[in-house]
């Protein structure tokens, strides 16, 4: 039997997977105050469910990796306070967020986190860890394809300039 078998959370982490899920909630952690504001400037009904959906996620995903890292003996990274509820008319015009911007930086947050929950995936040694990520992994996707078809539905999506002229091969 080697060192690296049985119950997989007696195994030991390795730098990498503290690092990469201590980083990980430290980011969530972000976005989760991030979210919270956007529900406060966004009027879109439909993409204040959606924020409210990540902000579930977030607080999920938070509680399940910081009880790993408590298991194991590691500090936690500190917590943003909590972001007042404030109504969207009270925000002057020109100091809110829109509502295509808000989409536009849940999109890309949704991609970082893809990219973070494969790295940390690759890097580890511990199945438990992995396939919690696996399962972080295939939520992002999900949500993310939520958020893309309400870009598209809502107008919000501006795609780069569409390459159409494909030049004509001679042989």
């Amino acid at each position: 039997m080697g060192i690296l078998s049985g119950n997989q959370e007696k195994q030991p982490l390795h730098y990498g997977e503290i690092f990469g899920m201590w980083s990980y909630i430290s980011v969530a952690k972000g976005d989760y105050a991030a979210y919270q504001t956007f529900i406060n400037h966004t009027g879109d009904k439909e993409l204040r469910q959606l924020l409210e959906e990540l902000t579930q996620g977030i607080k999920q995903e938070t509680a399940e990796i910081e009880d790993i890292l408590k298991a194991n003996g590691i500090a936690l990274p500190p917590s943003p306070p909590e972001r007042p509820v404030a109504e969207l008319e009270e925000i002057p015009v020109g100091a809110r967020f829109n509502d295509p911007e808000i989409s536009a930086m849940i999109s890309a947050n949704i991609s970082a986190g893809l990219v973070a929950c494969s790295q940390i995936i690759g890097q580890c040694t511990r199945e438990d860890i992995a396939m919690l990520f696996g399962q972080y992994h295939m939520n992002k996707a999900q949500v993310g394809a939520k958020s893309l078809r309400l870009n598209k539905e809502k107008g919000w999506l501006i795609p780069p300039p569409l390459h159409t002229k494909v030049p004509v091969q001679t042989t």
